[in-house]
């Protein structure tokens, strides 16, 4: 939910965190935005620009494969998947939506890693750019503070 009460988050020190970043290229303009805003919002927590790893795949049924190749390396403390699927006139919304989803969950779960998934759903062009750069700080600040926690326990 957009400018949803977050509560007090735990860490968002960056500092020495490896990150990767999968980014679907459909919906090419927001995807870019949202990456910007991830990246500028990781810089911001201290994680340097060198590691960091950006890949860019055709959409978001492509993003989990992608993630899957990035956890398999065991290089990085999280992940972050970015995306924006926008409702059409068919079931394909729903299908790119809920496969997308459950793809990026089982990559994190099987590899115990911390994904942010800001693979946008959206109803319009309008909402999607209503919620682009909130998103994109949001996956970031959720992969540093997700990675701090795993990184603490035992």
């Amino acid at each position: 939910m957009q400018d949803a009460d977050k509560g007090q988050s735990g860490s968002l020190d960056g500092q020495g965190l490896t990150i990767g970043i999968v980014r679907a290229r459909f919906n090419d303009a927001i995807t870019s935005k949202l990456a910007e805003c991830c990246l500028a919002e990781l810089a911001a927590c201290g994680v340097n620009a060198e590691d960091i790893q950006q890949l860019t795949v055709p959409g978001a049924l492509e993003v989990p494969l992608a993630l899957q190749a990035l956890a398999d390396s065991d290089d990085y403390d999280a992940l972050i998947a970015l995306g924006c699927i926008i409702r059409g006139e068919t079931y394909h919304f729903e299908l790119v939506s809920n496969e997308s989803g459950a793809g990026v969950t089982r990559v994190s779960l099987d590899h115990q890693i911390p994904i942010a998934n800001a693979i946008l759903t959206v109803e319009n062009e309008a909402q999607a750019w209503a919620r682009t750069e909130e998103k994109g700080r949001d996956a970031a600040r959720v992969a540093i503070e997700m990675a701090n926690l795993l990184n603490e326990l035992p």
